[in-house]
């Protein structure tokens, strides 16, 4: 489905060309490395984000094998004077003087929405130089404060603690952590509204940060997008079905759960019961493009022409230029429903 949601990027790209070129090259100036020596004497690196004056965001996971970390850019360095962290939500707050780099806006999780055109910058790799990958939201998962949010904006090591932007520059998240699998990763963002609870803990000098994160807690224990994730990127579409059956149960309104459980159920090959898991994620989310593309692609395989020319329907209203890439997804071009 990665081939799809390219098709459906480019074309809205295309299209509404939506994004702010100065606005997001602002951003990309703020961003910036968080580097250290640890115990073996190698080099400790991630990024992070200006968010103050001499204030930058970064994981907390990025601060745990050095004791005198730094902030860089290019030949230039910043030493960090004090941390304000919080571990299990792996955010952490970091303090330096003389840092002449202007702080991002920040943006809104909550106002995101499904399919939406989002970038992440960050030194993946640990290069000198941000790097930019443009994607879209793919899931939202409410926090009892902020979104955390699935995003196609890929990112490498060297680059947690990076900033997602929405197309208007504005940092709606912090890439943090991701799966992997022979199926690709899954990459996920915490809120940026988590930074406002962030900014009112008490400081410390003490370095290396410690403590667990969120979303290293055993698989058991963890939220159901997270679990299923892990088995959707490693493809293990069983343990995928049983976590999304659990999900749905727990979580009846949820469109996602649904998405995921007619996921592994058309991967298995159920397609009676993938078509009914992707109807009532269209029911929750009417805008949930892949999910009406997926059902229309169960339609065709069962013959059911009736659906596949009322899925196309949907997509329209959606947005008409979705109906080409529909029909060039099922390979009929234009007699999808003859």
């Amino acid at each position: 489905m990665k081939y799809l949601l390219l098709a459906w990027l480019a074309l809205t790209a295309s299209a509404a060309n939506a994004y702010n070129q100065q606005a997001l090259m602002e951003a990309y100036f703020g961003v910036v490395m968080i580097r250290g020596y640890n115990q073996d004497g190698g080099m400790a690196y991630g990024s992070g984000v200006v968010v103050g004056d001499n204030s930058v965001i970064t994981n907390c996971h990025v601060l745990r094998a050095t004791k005198q970390p730094w902030v860089s850019r290019g030949e230039d360095s910043y030493p960090i004077t004090e941390v304000r962290a919080d571990a299990w939500h792996d955010l952490c707050l970091v303090s330096t003087h003389n840092m002449p780099f202007k702080a991002v806006p920040r943006g809104n999780s909550y106002s995101l929405t499904r399919g939406q055109e989002i970038t992440a910058i960050g030194h993946s790799n640990g290069v000198p130089a941000p790097i930019t990958s443009v994607g879209e939201i793919q899931g939202l998962y409410p926090t009892p404060s902020g979104n955390m949010i699935r995003s196609g904006a890929k990112f490498l090591m060297g680059a947690s603690g990076s900033g997602l932007f929405d197309m208007e520059g504005r940092l709606v998240g912090i890439n943090t952590f991701k799966t992997a699998g022979h199926g690709g990763s899954i990459h996920f963002a915490l809120p940026v509204e988590w930074l406002e609870t962030l900014e009112n803990m008490p400081a410390s000098t003490a370095f290396p940060v410690s403590g667990k994160a969120l979303w290293e807690e055993d698989e058991d224990k963890k939220p159901f997008y997270m679990r299923a994730a892990v088995f959707e990127a490693r493809q293990d579409w069983l343990a995928m079905e049983k976590v999304s059956t659990l999900w749905t149960q727990q979580e009846v309104t949820s469109a996602d759960a649904w998405f995921s459980l007619g996921m592994s159920q058309q991967s298995l090959k159920q397609l009676e019961s993938a078509a009914v898991s992707f109807d009532k994620a269209t029911s929750l989310d009417k805008q949930f493009v892949e999910a009406w593309f997926r059902r229309g692609e169960i339609a065709q395989q069962l013959g059911d022409t009736k659906t596949v020319q009322a899925v196309e329907t949907q997509l329209q209203q959606i947005n008409p230029l979705l109906v080409s890439a529909y029909q060039a997804f099922l390979g009929c071009e234009k007699d999808c429903h003859k």
